[in-house]
């Protein structure tokens, strides 16, 4: 069990976990040891998770959330399997805590008078040193 906030925990069944050899080089351990973990959390299916919380997951997730609504975290950082698989709960974690903050409601503001009238007598300064960049004339 996975405790993420204080009403939010993930049962042992919602996630799956599967190791396979880490990417690279790593000398002559590295064809023997699976390191690599890849977490694997039903996310759509879980009954923990309110229905906000799974659309900001899903947005938050990108290309780690699958078809079916499962959420896939991919460690390979570390040699050591336990610390990979500590690594991969840890994201999971951070991740559904960014997922439960509401972002805060954007308030439109009008920009204010003086800030109008600066930036119209910019506009005019600079059209004025555009127009003596013209044709001299013999005048």
């Amino acid at each position: 069990m996975l405790s993420v906030t204080p009403d939010i925990t993930i049962q042992d069944w919602e996630l799956t976990e599967s190791f396979t050899r880490s990417q690279g080089p790593g000398g002559q351990n590295v064809n023997k040891v699976a390191t690599a973990v890849e977490l694997r959390f039903e996310a759509q299916r879980s009954p923990n998770l309110p229905p906000y919380v799974k659309n900001r997951l899903k947005r938050l997730a990108g290309r780690k959330w699958t078809q079916d609504g499962a959420l896939i975290i991919r460690v390979e950082e570390t040699r050591s399997q336990a610390r990979n698989r500590d690594i991969a709960r840890d994201r999971l974690k951070e991740l559904i805590q960014k997922a439960t903050e509401r972002p805060k409601r954007r308030i439109p503001t009008k920009p204010t008078l003086g800030s109008k009238r600066r930036r119209l007598e910019a506009k005019t300064r600079r059209g004025e040193v555009k127009a003596l960049r013209g044709r001299v004339s013999d005048d």
